[in-house]
């Protein structure tokens, strides 16, 4: 297939549109099913390159859950423990622990619910019978992967009253050095960011205490390819294999750092006691419980342990969580990672990131303030790596 022609654009108004190889090549691409459409195809094709760059670095399977052309999480397969599958909706899942694949869909579609509702799916390994059931019963537009074992092809399509868009891909297909896009009729060309994040990027660490283990490494490494395919500026928290927070294309470091912290910290508390034994009413749907979770921790729009509204989703009222509650759990969170595509130019990134349990932190460097923010680190005990490149996606 040398191009689809798409439904339209970014908008219905924008037609017509599709997409093609400039060379006249073919596309590595192949459409098992559905119409997807040209931000779908913006979704899947970063989405994949960040799947395919965490299984490099790895070793181990990836996947992520995207939305509006970026991340809302990506994980590697792990297996999850008890509380996390169940704030993950999964602890009814069997054979959820033999499938590394399903292990790590259930961690990125499970980081943040709300934002991953109508996601687009990445796998960096061919669909499994778990996984696809995995995605099968949750709100979603799409997915790519290098390809599907036949009986979860057939699961998958049967999604959406059959109109699911499932893609496959090329695993063999390496883009060309030179990149190109068009605003306003300006052409812009720039060379493909090809830059290899490893371990060897964690070497220069600049605070008093440099014990990075293994473990922290990967998280690190996990939150800086997740930020590389991240509308920027970005910042991203990391924790045991997943990105938890992703403060996504904010103009300003610290909004980034206190979004993603505020995600990071609605994971944790997902796993609170309380929020995991909530009466639900019978019948809820993933969705509705969601925002009902959501609330219930963050106390959005409408306080659902109050009389009169409790009734609504509860067989009983549940006890609220606290302010003390969450303090309280939170300050047990520890040894989370950070990474930023860009240096922090103030301390006050590195006050927010503490209150969030981080220990760890990947950045550039190179602000005039560095040794401002390497001193903050050193007050809270914190292990802090100048990558020396920054990871700018637009």
């Amino acid at each position: 297939m040398k191009e689809f022609e798409l439904k339209y654009g970014c908008n219905p108004n924008q037609k017509p549109a599709k997409i093609y190889m400039k060379d006249g090549s073919d596309l590595p691409i192949t459409i098992l099913n559905g119409r997807p459409g040209y931000i779908n195809f913006l979704d899947a094709l970063n989405s994949w390159q960040l799947v395919k760059e965490l299984k490099e670095a790895t070793g181990l399977c990836a996947v992520t859950s995207f939305k509006h052309v970026s991340p809302t999480s990506a994980a590697i397969g792990r297996v999850l423990p008890e509380n996390l599958k169940k704030a993950c909706f999964v602890d009814d899942v069997p054979g959820l622990d033999e499938s590394p694949l399903a292990c790590a869909y259930a961690r990125a579609r499970g980081t943040d619910r709300m934002c991953s509702f109508g996601d687009w799916v990445a796998l960096s390994d061919v669909c499994d019978v778990t996984t696809a059931k995995l995605i099968a019963r949750e709100v979603s537009d799409g997915v790519i992967a290098p390809g599907y074992e036949p009986e979860a092809l057939e699961i998958l399509r049967k999604k959406r009253k059959g109109g699911y868009n499932i893609v496959a891909i090329d695993e063999s297909y390496v883009p060309a050095a030179q990149e190109t896009k068009q605003v306003f009729g300006v052409t812009f060309e720039q060379g493909r960011n090809n830059f290899r994040i490893d371990e060897a990027l964690l070497e220069n660490i600049v605070t008093e205490n440099k014990e990075l283990p293994q473990d922290a490494k990967i998280d690190l490494i996990v939150a800086l390819i997740t930020l590389k395919y991240t509308q920027s500026n970005s910042v991203c928290y990391a924790y045991d294999g997943q990105a938890i927070g992703v403060g996504a294309g904010q103009q300003s470091r610290i909004h980034c750092t206190r979004l993603a912290g505020t995600k990071a910290d609605t994971w944790f508390l997902r796993q609170h006691p309380k929020t995991l034994a909530l009466p639900f009413r019978p019948g809820m749907g993933r969705a509705d419980r969601d925002n009902v979770i959501d609330s219930y921790i963050n106390g959005n729009e409408e306080d659902v342990c109050a009389e009169g509204i409790w009734q609504n989703y509860f067989t009983e009222q549940p006890a609220p969580l606290t302010a003390e509650d969450k303090a309280a759990f939170l300050a047990a969170q520890t040894n989370v990672a950070l990474g930023s595509d860009a240096f922090f130019p103030f301390s006050d990134n590195i006050k927010r990131a503490a209150k969030s349990g981080v220990k760890y932190i990947a950045e550039p460097g190179g602000s005039i303030r560095d040794d401002a923010v390497i001193d903050e680190c050193n007050k809270n005990g914190m292990v802090m790596a100048f990558t020396g490149m920054r990871l700018f996606h637009h």
